[in-house]
This record gives structure tokens, C-alpha cells and sequence, in this order.
């Protein structure tokens, strides 16, 4: 039995949150799991290890998925944040409305929305894609979803990127997002069901904690989790399919002559770059990842691209091929805490795909920018500069 190698790179410095493929690969080589004096965490780097560490809860707590102990402490008692069989309760509540089945009947819904959006966008021929698609789309679907009204909908953006930049250690970015976070814990641990539209999801929270399905105080919590943790990843998702068909006509041109392909081009989207850099885990007891034993009470950083390009598992994995159709990528987590929006968060992406590829002949667009994010990894601006439409 060994330590853990160790590295010197600092996880959340600008320029590795920014692009951070090329570290992930020197960590990689380096083990399965390497620990960072500098920021205090083991990392997880491969493939097989991360898939088995999201499996196994009992050694791998999720008590602790920030990166910080004051956030880790707000969201004690959220289904994000616990384990068995405290989350198995909260989770039920949350996965309730988003199964297939409760999704079904959404889904033309959301389909006609993407259509109607990406057509005035092609007739435009030029447009800013993350404003005018990839914000605009999930904030509407949600805000229906939840039953969002007035000064809520329009906070939505800001207290969903900044629920997820206070996970990060405690550095700047998440100094400055506490207070946003800070309006949407209030919000939720406030709100009651009649500041819901009627007939949505968060007022069948309520009518859930009414009845006693869910614990008395709890539909607050499972509502910004909605807010928290789907928006800005799903909006990263959306920026994503933009930039990367864009760069990857040929791959647009496969999907258009093959619209089976839909759901596999998602697929390869988010393992080529999934939305979510770093998660946290806490070992419970002492841990043997392949001969490296990681200390109980250790902080876990699960590296979500760092296991989806791991060449031990996909071949050819630096190359974006929306054939490949890796089904099992670790985009949306693995086991008991895999993500519980992941059926609300195809149904969008898959609508705009298809509405890319039945509307879109090639996009021509201009540079992307990024900016520095703790936990999502997303772009900030994409000009589209022109659209041939198909």
C-alpha cells in the first residue's frame, strides 16, 4: 500500500478552470488519484475509479460536495447533499416530477419552443447564441416547470450561476457569490406554495409536503435544487452544442441526414465537455483506490473530464464524434446521487439539437469567451456571425 502521488496544480487557478483538458490529462498519467497539498483534496481522475466512487456511498459521503465548509453546512439536510437513507426520501420527491412519465407531457411543449426560437434566430442570420439560446431557453422552461413569477424569473440566472460558483474553496469568486446565493436560500427557505403559478411542479412540492411525502419544511430545499443545480448547467450544456457543431460542421451534417443521431450527439457533448469541472466527495474510512490509500475524512474532487476522456475507456477520446454515442459517460454523475434533472435536461437539449439540424446548414461564429467559474464550466459569449440555413 502506497500514498497518492501528488501534484502541484491548484484545480481552481483561472487558467485550469478556463481549459483545464491538458492538466486533467497530466493528472491522469499521474494515477487514478492524486492529492493537491495546495488546495487539500484528492482528485479522481480515470474513468473507472470515478464511475466506482459515485457507486459506492457509503465510502464516499456526499456531506461534503463543496469545496468550502460554509456552503457544505447550508445545504446540510438537501438531497445534493445527504446520503441514504435521508436522500432516498428527498430524492423521491424531486425525481417524482421530473420521471419520463411526468416529463411526457412536456415534451412537444418544449420541442415547439426550441423550434420556434432557433427559426426566429436563423431568419435573424446573426445572433449572440448564450443570451438569445442558451440562457433564454432553460430559464423559460424552468421558470414554467417551477411555476417562477415576476422579480423570481428574472433573478434566475444570476442566483443559479452563483448556487454553483460558492461551491468552490474559498477564493475570490465564491466570496463574491455568497450574498447572491445568500437571496436565493432566503427566497426558498420563504416561499410559499401560492407564490407558485397553478398546476406546476412547485406547488405539487407543496401539496407533496402537505400530505407528508416529503418531511415538514423540506419543499423549499427540493425547490432550489431545481434552481440551483439545474439551470446554469443546462445552460452550459445548450452554449456547448452551439460552439461545438460549429466547429465540427461535419458532425451537424450527420445528425441532419441521420436525426436518430440526436440523442447520441448529446451524449458525446457532454463527455466532451461536461458542464460541471470538480464535485465533492468525503471518504468515510480509509479508501484503497488501486493501491493508493486515501485517508478517511479526506475532501474527494471528482473530475468528471478528466474520467470522459480517459483513453482506458474511450477510444480516441480527444476527437468530438457524435456517433460515438457514449451512453455511460460520467456527465451526469453515477448511482444513488446521479443527476435527477437528467430527463428534463435531455428533453431541452434534444429539442434544440433537432431544431439546430433540421433548421441550421452551417454556423459560422466568431471567438468564444470564457470566464473563470469554480464548478461550471461554461462559455460566456459566442457571436454567431452567420447562419446558413438549411
Amino acid at each position: 500500500m502506497t500514498t497518492p502521488p501528488t501534484s502541484d496544480v491548484d484545480l481552481f487557478a483561472d487558467e485550469v478552470v478556463l481549459d483545464p483538458y491538458p492538466v486533467y490529462a497530466e493528472l491522469r498519467e499521474l494515477g487514478s488519484v492524486v492529492h493537491l497539498p495546495g488546495n487539500d483534496v484528492h482528485v479522481l481522475t480515470r474513468y473507472d475509479v470515478i464511475r466506482d466512487a459515485l457507486a459506492d456511498w457509503e465510502s464516499f459521503s456526499s456531506t461534503s460536495i463543496a469545496f468550502n465548509p460554509m456552503a457544505n453546512e447550508a445545504l446540510t439536510g438537501t438531497s445534493l447533499a445527504s446520503d441514504p437513507p435521508v436522500h432516498t426520501q428527498l430524492r423521491a420527491t424531486l425525481t417524482e416530477n421530473l420521471s419520463p412519465r411526468a416529463l411526457r407531457g412536456l415534451k412537444g411543449r418544449i420541442e415547439a419552443k426550441a423550434d420556434a426560437l432557433v427559426a426566429e434566430l436563423v431568419e435573424k442570420g446573426s445572433f449572440e447564441a448564450i443570451d438569445a439560446l442558451a440562457r433564454v431557453f432553460p430559464l423559460e422552461v424552468v421558470a414554467d416547470l417551477i411555476g417562477f413569477t415576476g422579480h423570481v424569473r428574472d433573478n434566475m440566472l444570476r442566483w443559479g450561476q452563483a448556487a454553483m460558483q460558492v461551491l468552490g474553496p474559498m477564493n475570490q469568486r465564491t466570496t463574491d457569490n455568497f450574498p447572491i446565493a445568500g437571496e436565493l436560500y432566503e427566497w426558498c427557505s420563504q416561499v410559499r406554495a401560492e407564490d407558485l403559478a397553478e398546476g406546476s411542479v412547485g406547488r405539487g412540492i407543496f401539496e407533496a409536503e402537505a400530505r407528508g411525502a416529503v418531511p415538514p419544511g423540506t419543499a423549499g430545499h427540493i425547490i432550489h435544487q431545481y434552481l440551483g443545480a439545474g439551470v446554469d448547467t443546462t445552460v452550459a450544456a445548450i452554449g456547448n452544442i452551439v460552439s461545438l457543431f460549429a466547429a465540427h460542421p461535419d458532425q451537424l451534417d450527420l445528425v441532419r441526414k441521420d436525426p436518430s443521431l440526436v440523442p447520441a450527439a448529446f451524449n458525446e457533448v457532454l463527455r466532451f465537455w461536461p458542464p460541471v469541472h470538480a464535485w465533492g466527495r468525503l471518504t468515510t474510512k480509509d479508501v484503497d483506490i488501486d493501491g493508493a490509500v486515501v485517508p478517511a475524512g479526506s475532501q474527494i474532487a471528482i473530475l468528471f473530464g478528466a474520467g470522459n476522456r480517459d483513453p482506458r475507456h474511450y477510444a480516441n477520446p480527444d476527437a468530438f464524434l457524435v456517433e460515438r454515442n457514449p451512453v455511460d459517460h460520467l456527465s451526469f454523475g453515477y448511482g444513488p446521487h446521479g443527476c435527477a434533472g437528467q430527463g428534463l435536461a435531455r428533453l431541452e437539449a434534444h429539442a434544440v439539437i433537432e431544431a439546430l439540424s433540421r433548421r441550421v446548414g452551417r454556423l459560422v461564429v466568431g471567438p468564444e469567451v470564457r470566464v473563470p467559474s469554480n464548478i461550471t464550466r461554461s462559455i460566456e459569449e459566442l457571436p454567431v456571425l452567420e447562419v446558413t440555413p438549411a
